[in-house]
């Protein structure tokens, strides 16, 4: 009896201990607050009605929905969270966390080192690849490689297609950054720019709303950006030391799939609103 006593006292000091929301900072009410930019479809966006299981942004008459909104109420629905959403420029996301205005950050953000500098990420949550898109009619669609691209580009500001990609292709004069993904589109479907680079949800949701663009995929070319694990996946950020929080998402991720992110994707390119 004594040994069995001591079993089981061994096998519980060893099992997971799973925090109930009260526990966690930021979470004593039972609420998730999540912030993303709502203008990154495929990502997340904004549209004017709760359709395809949209949530409502917090101060506002919008819904949030796309790939981050999913994720965010899959996590939810798993932890027996409730989910509220808040709208935030991108460059505002990492200092909202760390200030404990909102408890996380999902949107589309890569794992890099600078940003694990700022806050603790749980994932990842998905995988992306880089691409560029360049308008039909451009020399750049015939590119086999990134030596080949040439001309103009630029990408959103604040993203590893700024900062680490576009610097490697040798033909290209890199303008300015664009503030927003949709920015970043825009100046390619309008010609201001002959490519710009990004990654490959963000380019698929492109296609549905610019049917003249054309994808980039330079992927087993032999002539493809350099990047690393950390440029290509793309956590969700939790403030430094919130270490329950970090561990619960984490717990809900750690048996998911690139297929299963890929599918819920998938799902989020079929709903966005110029998909239909």
């Amino acid at each position: 009896m004594k040994k069995l006593l001591a079993l089981v006292c061994s096998l519980l000091l060893v099992l997971p201990c799973f925090a109930s929301a009260q526990e966690i900072p930021g979470l004593e009410d039972g609420v998730l607050t999540v912030a993303m930019e709502c203008a990154y479809a495929p990502y997340n966006w904004a549209q004017p009605d709760d359709s395809n299981g949209a949530v409502p942004i917090k101060d506002s008459t919008l819904f949030a929905n796309g790939y981050d909104v999913m994720m965010a109420k899959a996590i939810c629905e798993a932890n027996g969270w409730q989910l509220e959403i808040v709208q935030l420029d991108w460059d505002s996301l990492i200092p909202a966390v760390q200030s404990g205005i909102v408890d996380a950050v999902i949107a589309g953000q890569s794992m890099t080192s600078e940003r694990m500098e700022a806050v603790d990420f749980a994932g990842p949550y998905l995988y992306a690849t880089i691409v560029c898109l360049a308008k039909e009619g451009n020399a750049n669609t015939q590119a086999k490689g990134i030596s080949q691209l040439k001309g103009t580009c630029t990408s959103q500001s604040g993203t590893i297609w700024y900062d680490s990609c576009l610097p490697q292709v040798p033909g290209a004069t890199v303008l300015p950054p664009a503030e927003s993904a949709p920015a970043m589109l825009m100046a390619v479907e309008s010609g201001t720019v002959d490519f710009v680079c990004t990654d490959m949800p963000t380019a698929q949701g492109a296609l549905i709303a610019y049917p003249d663009l054309v994808l980039l995929d330079f992927a087993g070319s032999g002539d493809d950006f350099s990047v690393t694990d950390e440029d290509v996946n793309i956590g969700i950020s939790i403030r430094k030391g919130n270490t329950l929080l970090l561990n619960a998402i984490n717990a809900f991720l750690q048996d998911k799939t690139a297929d299963d992110f890929n599918a819920m994707m998938a799902d989020a390119i079929r709903v966005q609103p110029l998909s239909e």
